[in-house]
């Protein structure tokens, strides 16, 4: 029997109405037990209010393997579409936990793929929102094959539009390596992990005991392995954390980044920056209060706020232009560089110089952090990596020196001769090869051990030391610093220097690519 047009209408709908309840009002429920939103909720809450637009809501696999021919899995559970972000589109996709555990098979995999096919197509930001229970067994080697076809195109992607991962469920074995592959990875707490390998796999071959948050839950993610970006507190937060960061990038590398309406005086002094650094070059202070000092309404972003903690990341506006700012951090281990942080920092270059985001640097940093275990790690690899990325970049690159910046560390937090293009110093800025009571020994070794009173020529030579090169002027004289500031100003005179580098062009040899240090 042939049906009406009407009656062909109230069959979509209906089928619709099947599709949208997920997998059931028991899945569902335990789902919010959880204290988590369904895959539905996520994309709703994400976008601007009504302007979600599903994408293969009929998809369904062709598995027929142990009985799966009778098995029916809603919109083959992955909730896939596009939809505005403050007003700007971005493709998504929302894996579905209760409809078959989220697991990935062919047609789970390929939804996925066509959305990101369309992100890259059409220059804008790609989310995916992982709630997983991993490959679908029954499909075998085609969600195998899944997981390589986004693999695939997260390579491709990388470095044309961003790619956001959130982490809001299980994600273990290959379904982990996806998000690795994006730029940020947002995990929620107590709620989410990731790893390779579970805990019972972990105890039958190694006989450890963990479970599975201390394994590869969100912090430890986010302050040992670097994996994930940020931690968040529930969904919510990570979907509004997300849409933050968001407004910091533009759609892809063929844009600049959006511009806000200035909203702070780009003229303000900070008097107190002028007493932040202390007298004693051992006492620590807070770089994320300079920080502060000179964002717009002291406004910070901070990716890996747990990790590598001696170095800081975060993304600023500068008289309402996104800024990427990377920081020593003397409060914890002085500001050194070690393996972590320089990985830390490296990821973070890279990524704004792929997107046009300016890079402005503040160093105070007295050198590599000592020790057999950063030398074994290869600590001489993972710094090579941050002057080989500062080298590399292309993006307005700008240079505060706020005390100390000695040695190979001066160099690696994006010196002049890395291409900096503006470089700034405070009156307190040291810039030596090595500290004056190091540089003393070595220099006058055998005249202070020749002397009668051994200590007091050494103090001599120190204080000799420390006024040729405790202070910025050596390196002003040969032009490594392009203006010495008062503190108070670093704001405006930051501000300044943005605007006239705007227009900056550069160009690198051609080539395929690099081989960076890894």
């Amino acid at each position: 029997m042939t049906l009406t047009v009407q009656e062909k209408m109230r069959e979509l709908l209906e089928m619709e109405d099947r599709i949208l309840q997920m997998g059931g009002e028991k899945a569902v429920a335990k789902q919010k037990e959880k204290g988590k939103l369904t895959a539905r909720e996520r994309m709703e809450r994400f976008f601007d209010q009504g302007t979600f637009q599903e994408t293969d809501m009929f998809v369904k696999h062709r598995c027929t393997n142990f009985g799966m021919e009778e098995v029916d899995v809603p919109a083959e559970g992955v909730i896939t579409g596009y939809g505005k972000v403050d007003g700007r589109w971005v493709c998504a996709y929302s894996q579905d936990f209760t409809s078959r555990a989220g697991s990935l098979g062919e047609m789970h995999s390929k939804k996925i793929c066509k959305i990101m096919d369309l992100a890259l197509k059409s220059g804008v930001p790609m989310v995916g929102l992982n709630d997983s229970g991993g490959a679908r067994i029954q499909e075998g080697v085609d969600a195998l094959s899944g997981y390589g076809q986004i693999f695939f195109r997260n390579s491709n992607a990388s470095g044309v539009i961003p790619q956001i991962s959130a982490i809001m469920g299980p994600t273990a074995g290959g379904a982990v390596y996806s998000p690795a592959m994006t730029d940020f990875v947002f995990m929620v707490k107590k709620s989410s992990y990731m790893f390779i390998t579970g805990p019972e796999v972990i105890k039958s071959v190694t006989g450890e005991e963990v479970t599975f948050e201390d394994l590869g839950g969100a912090m430890v993610h986010n302050q040992k392995s670097g994996v994930a970006h940020f931690a968040c507190e529930s969904d919510e937060d990570a979907l509004d954390r997300i849409r933050e960061l968001l407004s910091f990038l533009p759609r892809n590398n063929m844009e600049d980044p959006p511009v806000e309406a200035p909203s702070d005086d780009p003229l303000r002094e900070d008097p107190e920056l002028d007493e932040i650094v202390p007298d004693s070059a051992n006492q620590a202070y807070d770089m994320k209060r300079v920080i502060a000092s000179l964002a717009d309404n002291g406004e910070t972003f901070e990716p890996h706020a747990h990790y590598a903690t001696n170095m800081l990341t975060c993304f600023i506006r500068l008289n309402g232009y996104p800024v990427g700012v990377i920081a020593n951090q003397p409060s914890v281990y002085a500001g050194c560089l070690d393996i972590d942080a320089s990985d830390k920092a490296t990821r973070f270059i890279r990524f704004c110089d792929a997107f046009n985001i300016p890079l402005l640097t503040l160093a105070d940093v007295p050198g590599y952090l000592p020790g057999t275990q950063q030398e074994w790690g290869g600590i001489i690899r993972h710094g090579a990596k941050l002057l080989w990325c500062y080298s590399e970049a292309t993006v307005p690159k700008m240079l505060l020196v706020t005390r100390k910046s000695y040695g190979g560390s001066y160099l690696a937090m994006c010196s002049k001769d890395l291409g900096a293009d503006m470089v700034f110093a405070w009156p307190s800025a040291e810039i030596a090869v090595m500290g004056a009571s190091g540089a003393a020994n070595v220099i006058h070794r055998k005249e202070i051990k020749e002397a009668e009173d051994p200590e007091a020529k050494r103090q001599e030579k120190i204080k000799e030391y420390e006024e040729i090169f405790s202070n910025p002027y050596r390196a002003a004289n040969r032009g490594y610093i392009d203006a010495v500031i008062q503190p108070r100003e670093s704001r405006r005179r930051l501000i300044a220097a943005l605007d006239i580098l705007m227009s900056k062009r550069e160009a690198r040899s051609p080539k395929k690519h690099g081989n960076i240090p890894m």
